[in-house]
């Protein structure tokens, strides 16, 4: 107990005498004025800095300080205030006087009196232990004023021993280490972890993001107790994560030098901070040290009624396979989104009928309240007629790139009602699904809403027995990926209808390995070996998908060996391509496959030397450093020579994040009876049909029909024009990055990157029984533009710089075949167009009077065309097919 009270006693006494000594933070003394200059600036441009220089400016001024009160009980703590004069702004690097936007003007003329007066009276700062308790200044300044004040006094709050801590300060609540080493002190901000209140938005694809990267260190020197200089300096970049050239940045300075002291005020008496402060001058308030919003105002901004005006033309269809249209598009939505729900209403009911669609996405990728409620009071879901319209705004929702619960919400209420379209009863659910893949990812896969939408999905298969309504929901389920859809889709693999067992297991391949158990291999594997009951071609082929993309085992691979031979003629062939394809491709699957090749049972010429047309093919489609893309195509027949099922997927890797950008699926069945030829096993029964699925950015659509049943089927074939179907058509907000960054000296700097698609999709089908001939086509076309801006708005200044690419691009993919004879021929073709690229950069600045200059560079190149590799075999089917036709 002695002892005890000998170390209570001895440590108390430490205690004591560390707040009597050695200083937590810099102190002041009395009845003296320390004075400063300030400095801050910022610079905008490209990560590596561009010869073009970007953009920015930089602020000066004196700054004069002085202890106010101190704690007679506490040393460390202590009222200051500061008072800033000779305020000064001009450009960061010289300009000649046209590219100056400042040129000819005061400081007086730039910030207005009020602003002026406002900067020039003092405020104080609430010191303790170094770190800032209160900051004191008065309401009603303009909310910019008060942060650039902010910004100095966060620069004075140090600590001067070395730790780790988080505090408050203009940025937000940060964790800040502290290093000091002999008169300096190092401040490194983690402003990953900064909480403020402006929050942002970005897409949940990393393979459509960006990638930002921040950093903050501050140096103090400090003599005789007080700070004798600090810099500090920060930057921020924002790079698209596709295309790292993308990208911007920002770097924010701040400078305080001690250049003298001269006798000041005396301190004043007083029991607290507050009381003393009170006593100075009333109007003095705690505001908060963290910097406040700035509602930006645009004098001269045409209203989005006079915008759109502008825009239309860009927007109507003969302009949607050119870059101005996506670029017109996110400009559109830049200004929707800073409108109110009537201004919307009006731009949509004053579009023309052509127009209108794109007007329909603009407006819905938007998401904002307002927009959502404007769009759902203009459309009609009761009217059949609107179908295109509606159509539109559900694929705007799928592709959505931050969606909420609120926009499911509406979904589902819609859902509920009266809905004069099968079509878009169809659509709804399914793009249903998509949003609570979207919602899950962020997290909000337990709210109220999304737990009603699950419930309806995942109980919709059993719930009917309308084979559309069935397939309604599993394509739902497909978007959904959520893990409790797994045994719905086990379930339905071994159903007795084909179109349930195709959607099931292309749902099962899109899950993660992990999540494919020993049940979901068992029931693959029965599938494909038809173990229970007899399957169609192209559910075998979709099963062997599954095996083979989901690290198969070695006997799984040795039994698939074994099948082949004994499959029907055609599908042996795919068999082996598809083998032939992971090992030349290098799949995952490529080394166990290797293994089982070693037994000689599994792996002979009469087993590896089937003949027939069908085939899979995988190849790069572009490899650089940011991102990898492949393509696969597998096309599947009939033994008669008519195509079964034609699968084309791209798909794009990029920050470790796989993206399925694209698939087009043709199936066809039931077309023996034109050329009187006979069903391969388990097809015998099919009914006469042709149909188009497509895959956009990782959502699934409504599969589209060319015919269904045999008299639908002969009145296609006399009127059919060879023109394409549409499968999907319309503009896509693909990147979506908004946020506001904000900078230690008080100022604020706004990111919004955002990119743009115009896309068209069509396919057809075309047979000639005459010259005994099928065609099949899957045309892309496509437009994109991506731009990055970073802006700093100080209300009566602002500057910003923007970077962008933009592209047109068409992909064309035709299957020819020619079944008079077998083995028929059969020719892929794989082309894409020459394309122009280009990349900008623009900097750009302008005063509150309406004065401003801009500045943009550029490079353009053409990227030549090509025809995507495929097979040998297929080159040399090619030369046949071309040579017959002649």
């Amino acid at each position: 107990m002695l002892t005890l009270a000998v170390f209570l006693l001895c440590a108390s006494s430490c205690v004591s005498a560390s707040a009597k000594g050695a200083a937590a933070g810099p102190r002041l003394n009395n009845n003296q004025l320390y004075k400063f200059s300030y400095t801050t600036d910022f610079l905008l441009d490209k990560p590596r800095r561009s010869k073009e220089g970007g953009t920015g400016y930089k602020i000066s001024s004196n700054v004069d300080v002085n202890l106010v009160w101190r704690d007679p009980s506490n040393k460390d703590d202590q009222l200051i205030q500061l008072a800033i004069s000779n305020w000064r702004i001009e450009p960061l690097s010289h300009r000649s006087e046209k590219k100056n936007v400042l040129h000819g003007s005061t400081t007086e003329s730039v910030l207005g009196k009020t602003k002026l007066a406002a900067l020039t009276k003092p405020f104080l700062v609430h010191l303790r232990n170094g770190k800032v308790k209160a900051f004191y200044s008065y309401w009603s300044e303009p909310a910019t004023i008060k942060n650039l004040k902010r910004g100095l006094a966060s620069l004075l709050q140090v600590q001067l021993n070395t730790g780790k801590v988080i505090e408050n300060d203009v940025s937000g609540r940060c964790t800040v280490e502290y290093r000091a080493v002999k008169g300096q002190v190092t401040r490194t901000k983690n402003l990953e972890m900064c909480k403020t209140a402006e929050t942002g938005f970005t897409t949940h694809s990393k393979a459509l993001g960006v990638s930002r990267k921040s950093s903050s260190i501050t140096v103090f020197t400090l003599e005789d107790g007080f700070i004798r200089s600090a810099v500090a300096e920060e930057t921020h970049s924002v790079t698209v994560n596709a295309r790292r050239t993308a990208a911007a940045k920002v770097v924010s300075r701040q400078t305080l030098k001690l250049v003298g002291t001269e006798a000041g005020p005396l301190e004043a008496s007083g029991k607290d901070a507050a009381g003393v402060v009170k006593s100075i001058d009333a109007k003095l308030a705690a505001v908060g040290i963290v910097a406040e919003k700035v509602k930006s105002q645009c004098k001269g901004c045409p209203s989005l009624f006079e915008h759109w005006q502008t825009e239309q033309k860009q927007l109507e269809p003969a302009s949607l396979s050119k870059t101005t249209a996506p670029r017109s598009f996110l400009a559109l939505i830049q200004s929707i989104r800073k409108s109110s729900k009537d201004e919307i209403l009006k731009v949509l009911k004053s579009a023309s009928k052509t127009s209108l669609p794109q007007v329909v996405d603009a407006v819905t990728s938007s998401q904002t309240p307002a927009s959502l409620d404007a769009i759902l009071e203009f459309l009609n879901f009761t009217d059949a007629k609107g179908l295109i319209l509606q159509e539109r705004f559900l694929y705007a929702c799928g592709f959505a790139s931050h969606p909420n619960d609120r926009m499911l919400q509406a979904l589902l209420d819609i859902n509920n009602g009266k809905i004069g379209s099968k079509d878009i009863k169809e659509s709804m659910v399914i793009i249903m699904g998509a949003l609570v893949h979207k919602l899950c990812q962020k997290g909000e896969c337990n709210s109220p809403t999304v737990v009603k939408v699950k419930k309806l999905i995942l109980g919709g298969p059993d719930s009917t027995k309308d084979e559309s309504e069935v397939q309604m929901y599993l394509l739902a389920l497909k978007n959904s990926l959520l893990t409790e859809a797994i045994p719905v889709f086990i379930k339905y693999a071994e159903s007795e209808v084909g179109a349930y067992n195709t959607i099931a297991l292309t749902a099962l391949q899109r899950y993660d390995v992990k999540l494919l158990t020993n049940e979901v291999k068992q029931t693959v594997n029965r599938v494909y070996h038809q173990n229970r009951r007899i399957y169609e071609k192209n559910v075998r082929a979709a099963a062997a998908d599954v095996i083979l993309s989901s690290n198969p085992s070695y006997m799984e691979v040795k039994n698939l060996l074994l099948s082949i031979g004994h499959l029907p003629r055609e599908m042996n062939k795919y068999m082996l391509s598809k083998i032939q394809d992971i090992l030349r491709f290098q799949m995952p699957a490529s080394k166990v496959v290797q293994q089982a090749m070693k037994d000689m049972i599994s792996h002979n010429y009469d087993r590896f030397a089937k003949v027939g047309s069908s085939s899979a093919f995988s190849g790069f489609m572009a490899r650089s450093a940011d991102v990898t893309s492949t393509y696969s195509l597998d096309i599947l027949y009939s033994g008669s020579g008519i195509l079964r099922r034609s699968n084309m997927n791209i798909f794009g890797a990029c920050k470790g994040a796989m993206l399925h950008g694209l698939q087009v699926a043709i199936e066809a069945q039931g077309l023996e009876s034109l050329i009187a030829a006979t069903a391969d096993e388990g097809e015998a029964d099919l009914e006469s049909f042709a149909g188009m699925s497509a895959l956009l950015f990782d959502v699934q659509l409504r599969p589209v029909t060319f015919f269904k049943g045999y008299s639908d089927l002969m009145s296609k074939m006399f009127s059919m024009s060879g023109e394409p179907i549409n499968v999907v058509k319309g503009l896509i907000l693909l990147l979506d990055h908004s946020e506001v960054i904000q900078l230690q000296s008080g100022l604020k700097a706004s990111a919004e990157f955002q990119g743009g698609l115009a896309i068209d999709i069509s396919g057809g089908m075309e047979i000639s029984l005459w010259y005994r001939e099928s065609k099949t086509s899957v045309n892309n076309r496509g437009a994109l533009v991506v731009t990055g801006n970073i802006t700093v708005d100080m209300d009566f200044l602002r500057a910003g710089v923007e970077v962008s690419f933009e592209t047109e691009a068409a992909l064309d993919f035709i299957t020819t075949v020619q079944f008079s004879e077998y083995p028929f021929l059969v020719c892929m073709q794989m082309d894409k167009a020459t394309f122009p690229f280009s990349e900008h950069l623009t900097s750009y600045e302008s005063l509150s009077s309406g004065k401003s200059v801009e500045s943009k560079k550029g490079r353009k190149q053409l990227v030549p065309g090509s025809e995507f590799p495929l097979h040998q075999e297929n080159s040399n089917m090619c030369k046949k097919v071309f040579d017959s036709s002649w």
